[in-house]
């Protein structure tokens, strides 16, 4: 259970059958789950590289895959939330993750592994529809916006807190269990079926809206839309710039996104509601999630090899060993942390507008400062930091933000395109940096400065495209996902 002011306390609890502690506490345990899920592989890398008999280079895939499945299941998964019921589709997920993740722990090769690998990427929908039950659950009230960004908050804690815990478990944990893969891997596996009932017997169920019926037609445009797109961008990053073909790839699937357009403009329900999208409180958020991505998804890699490399070879860098670059991470996952518990105080005492403004700047500033403060591990430590609490901030926010913009009946799937968007943002910005970074390497042979150069293009992008979408979220109107009045909804279900 999260700890919580009086204050916040009171609000959650004083609304009956709207948004309660007891909700938000057992989905903090589900998102706790969801990290555990994310830093809990990352030090056992190595050891599942010899498991399997492969290459480290191989273990890209698994990776790459995952991201392929969360780009196109989520909007599936979200818009059935809405139809059916968000409770009954986290459920879903739910179950299609412990599955895969009871796959791996018994998973003996590499395609096994892979296909058990990709589908445990379920669990991606959970905080999308996590934010979009929380925020139908307050509909009856004229709170919903204000209180679910706390209680975003709560679970980007519990998201962040599960990570360090994975993080620093699953290595000591593996060594304890004398090596043991498969009964390392069943930890994760048991999580995710405790996190199963705790949905089941905690979790109301949301309201369903009656008559809906799924854009089969549309979503399939999508995915095949999504699919082409991100595909391209994978194979930009293993095959490198000198293949054509990915380029024809990523245009091609850019080109089909124009018959999906022209079909859910034409369609009663449709997969997403383009309407919507374009209103002057949505497309800003979605934009800035897609920007997002580029700095919290596709900067990973490159802040890893730099704090690695040896300056004393390369002539920069920080030599830095594994654990010590788990600290720099700790110190970044910490301070997202204290941005999704600030993010709906400073709401509260500005606007939500101006809060999302602040997070994009310190993002911006944060990977700015790396072009003249990144030669001392202090100086690295510091600039994730601060770039930490505005990520922090907006990963809360964003999900929240669109619930508030959302019209009744598409919350899930406008809080789910957040995902899809910092998704696809990450892999494009993966894609990029990967390019940048090998040129780079191959200019070095003048010298060290263009490897350094490289690395300082990549951490000025994620600065500039932050700073861009501080400028985006400035078209927004101000009083924009401020609370509203109490809405009439459906009778509950479930």
């Amino acid at each position: 259970m999260p700890l919580a002011s009086g204050r916040t306390v009171a609000a959650l609890r004083g609304r009956s059958g709207a948004i309660t502690l007891g909700l938000v506490g057992y989905l903090f345990f589900v998102e706790f789950v969801s990290g555990v899920l994310q830093g809990y592989y990352i030090p056992l890398i190595p050891d599942l590289v010899d498991h399997l008999g492969i290459r480290d280079a191989d273990f890209n895939w698994f990776e790459a895959a995952q991201l392929l499945l969360s780009a196109i299941v989520v909007p599936v998964l979200a818009k059935l939330g809405d139809m059916l019921g968000h409770k009954r589709i986290l459920l879903v997920s739910t179950v299609l993750t412990a599955a895969a993740s009871w796959w791996l722990a018994f998973a003996g090769d590499f395609w096994s592994f892979l296909i058990a690998w990709t589908l445990q990427g379920f669990y991606v929908v959970w905080l999308p529809l996590e934010v979009a039950l929380i925020f139908d659950r307050g509909r009856a009230t004229n709170r919903a916006a204000s209180d679910t960004r706390r209680a975003a908050g709560f679970l980007v804690v519990a998201l962040e807190a599960g990570a360090i815990a994975g993080a620093l478990g699953g290595g000591r944990l593996f060594e304890a269990l004398d090596g043991d893969v498969t009964l390392a891997l069943m930890v994760p596996a048991a999580s995710v079926t405790i996190a199963f009932f705790a949905i089941l017997w905690g979790v109301p169920e949301s309201a369903r809206v009656t008559g809906r019926r799924l854009d089969t037609v549309g979503f399939a445009l999508l995915t095949l839309a999504l699919l082409t797109i991100t595909s391209g961008l994978t194979f930009l990053r293993i095959n490198g710039p000198d293949a054509l073909w990915v380029y024809a790839l990523m245009a091609l699937g850019v080109l089909l996104l124009l018959p999906f357009g022209r079909w859910v403009l034409r369609h009663p329900d449709p997969a997403i509601d383009l309407r919507v999208l374009r209103q002057p409180t949505m497309w800003p958020v979605q934009l800035t999630a897609g920007l997002l991505g580029v700095s919290i998804l596709g900067a990973q890699a490159p802040l890893s090899t730099f704090a690695g490399t040896d300056p004393a070879e390369a002539g920069f860098g920080l030599g830095l060993s594994a654990s010590a670059i788990s600290t720099i991470i700790g110190a970044y996952l910490i301070a997202m942390i204290i941005g999704a518990l600030l993010f709906p105080v400073v709401s509260r005492r500005t606007t939500p507008r101006i809060a999302l403004i602040v997070g994009t700047l310190l993002i911006a500033a944060g990977y700015l400062a790396f072009l003249i403060n990144s030669a001392t591990s202090l100086g690295v430590t510091l600039n994730m930091v601060v770039a930490g609490i505005g990520s922090g901030a907006l990963v809360a926010a964003l999900p929240a933000a669109a619930a508030a913009a959302a019209p009744l009946g598409q919350t899930g799937i406008a809080t789910g395109l957040t995902n899809t968007t910092k998704t696809i943002g990450g892999s494009f910005a993966s894609a990029v940096f990967a390019v940048v970074l090998v040129f780079a390497a191959g200019q070095a042979a003048v010298g060290t400065a263009a490897s350094l150069a490289g690395y300082l293009v990549v951490f000025g992008i994620c600065g500039v495209t932050a700073l861009v979408a501080a400028g985006v979220l400035v078209l927004v109107p101000r009083s924009a996902f401020a609370d509203a009045p109490a809405e009439r909804v459906p009778d509950r279900v479930g």
